[in-house]
């Protein structure tokens, strides 16, 4: 029996995410590489899913089988979990195409495992959908379980956002992820690249905020209804756009950058925010962006050159200890952070932090924020953005740097929540220093 390329591409790509470690993101852009859109985007749903789901497919499976998962060959384990999150969670893909060609992905590289994952899907499709609808949200520990992610971060958020916003936002982060391009006006515009994108793949001008007053528009992104590899596009090799959030965008049109200023952005690979500063400037001006890593910083370098932002100038240096006696007009800090406002987009990524490195993290980040708080000029404009939902990064951060800052103030701060506004979580503060501009 032949199986579907979206599911042998899916597979692959599930054993190297759980026996190597793979990022899927990457793992799934080789294995996907010849697929046709359809494919891609059906393979894509499979594995971000599957990751995505893994505790509530483990905990499901396990009431099927006598055998404890721990003990299953790591074929006859991927081939279970991607069976059941089509039984489960695939609408429009029929349970008997799920049931045997699960059972043949195990037949190619287990030894003898086909039967039991024969039995335990075939049993799944009767018993799973609504063993899984039994699972309750009461609590935070419940609440995990079901939507499929570590007991601590549905505690966080439960504490954070109250049961109720904590409860929407599980259920949203294991939704597909919103597809959207920024138009670079440096190389484009919004319409001449509306028209070239393929047919299948509609695109619609930004919505508004729905929850977050005075959050600037975004005229030049365009949100996707349609499957579309905006890396692998001619348009993006010709700079004309970069695949990038509408809460990621927003940061630059925050920061509102002005032609003729000098700009710093640290952290600054891979160069989306930089690149969309560079044309807000319209390249007048300068700007510098600071890359810790000389190979990301290298590759930013070569960003900057394919979107035409030729008045940047990369350093490769660590933030904390670039200097520069000038100072700056505006600064953007988007330091590493948990990365918890981007779980749509970035599936394994929920089964990395854990709640200890969240004060670690917060470490760094006021350490970077100190350091870049002394290279602003009198009058200036600092923002902090971090692609989060997690208040030691981000409220409670900007809180204890006011209190040991008193030339600063906060001007406006946002938490952007993806169940809110469909996109990516992010916590973007301005902050303003006091005196008088040069």
């Amino acid at each position: 029996m032949s199986v579907a390329p979206a599911r042998v591409a899916a597979y692959t790509v599930l054993r190297r995410v759980f026996e190597q470690d793979a990022f899927a993101d990457r793992a799934l852009h080789t294995a996907a590489a010849g697929l046709a859109p359809r494919d891609r985007s059906l393979a894509t749903a499979m594995v971000y899913g599957t990751v995505q789901r893994r505790r509530t497919l483990d905990h499901l499976l396990q009431g099927f089988s006598s055998r404890p998962l721990e003990r299953l060959e790591p074929a006859v384990l991927a081939a279970l979990r991607l069976g059941l999150f089509q039984i489960v969670f695939l609408g429009g893909v029929s349970d008997y195409a799920s049931v045997n060609e699960s059972v043949e992905l195990a037949k190619r590289d287990s030894r003898g495992g086909a039967a039991l994952v024969n039995a335990v899907l075939r049993r799944a499709s009767r018993e799973a959908p609504a063993r899984f609808a039994a699972l309750t949200e009461e609590s935070p520990q419940a609440a995990a379980l079901r939507h499929s992610v570590p007991d601590w971060l549905a505690e966080l958020w439960w504490i954070q956002l109250g049961p109720q916003a904590a409860r929407a936002l599980l259920a949203t982060v294991n939704e597909p992820a919103e597809s959207a391009i920024r138009v670079n006006s440096l190389r484009s515009e919004t319409e001449a690249v509306r028209a070239a994108l393929p047919a299948g793949c509609a695109a619609r001008a930004a919505p508004g905020w729905n929850a977050q007053p005075g959050l600037p528009e975004l005229p030049e992104v365009l949100v996707l209804d349609g499957p579309y590899d905006a890396f692998g596009s001619e348009l993006f090799a010709q700079g004309a756009l970069m695949p990038q959030s509408r809460s990621s965008a927003v940061v630059a049109r925050v920061l509102d950058p002005q032609p003729g200023e000098r700009v710093l952005d640290l952290c600054a690979a891979p160069g989306a925010k930089t690149t969309h500063l560079a044309a807000l400037m319209r390249g007048e001006g300068e700007i510098v962006a600071v890359e810790r890593h000389a190979g990301r910083a290298r590759a930013l370098a070569q960003t900057c050159l394919t979107m035409g932002a030729a008045h940047v100038s990369v350093v490769a240096r660590d933030a904390r200890r670039f200097q520069d006696e000038q100072g700056f007009d505006r600064v953007l800090l988007d330091p590493p952070c948990s990365g918890l406002g981007t779980l749509q987009s970035r599936p394994d990524l929920r089964w990395q932090p854990r709640r200890g490195e969240l004060a670690t993290l917060a470490t760094t980040q006021r350490e970077l924020l100190d350091h870049a708080s002394r290279l602003l000029r009198p009058g200036g404009t600092l923002v902090y953005s971090v692609c989060t939902i997690s208040s030691p990064e981000s409220d409670q951060l900007i809180a204890g740097f006011l209190g040991a800052n008193a030339d600063f103030e906060l001007d406006r701060a946002w938490q952007i929540l993806p169940h809110a506004e469909h996109t990516d979580g992010f916590y973007i503060a301005r902050l303003r220093r006091r005196g008088s501009a040069r």
